[in-house]
């Protein structure tokens, strides 16, 4: 089973406000564990490049941003195809 220790956070479920991190984190582990390493390291190479820019309209709240969910997940996602 693959998915962040924090859980589905319903209390905040909806409002944009969660950091997908800990998720996508998952899915990189999961995919290593199928033996997807190189699939599993461009996520996490993608993700550590991103934190890394620091943009505030991406990162969530809780990293300091004015982002959303969505904005973060995206830029991760957009990374990993670019």
């Amino acid at each position: 089973m693959f998915g962040p220790v924090h859980g589905s956070a319903p209390d905040i479920a909806g409002r944009g406000i969660a950091n997908p991190v800990a998720q996508v984190l998952a899915g990189a582990m999961m995919l290593e564990h199928l033996g997807y390493k190189e699939a599993g390291d461009a996520m996490v190479d993608a993700i550590e490049a991103v934190l890394g820019e620091g943009d505030s309209q991406v990162l969530t709240r809780d990293v300091g941003g004015q982002g959303t969910t969505e904005s973060l997940g995206k830029a991760i996602a957009d990374r990993i195809g670019g």
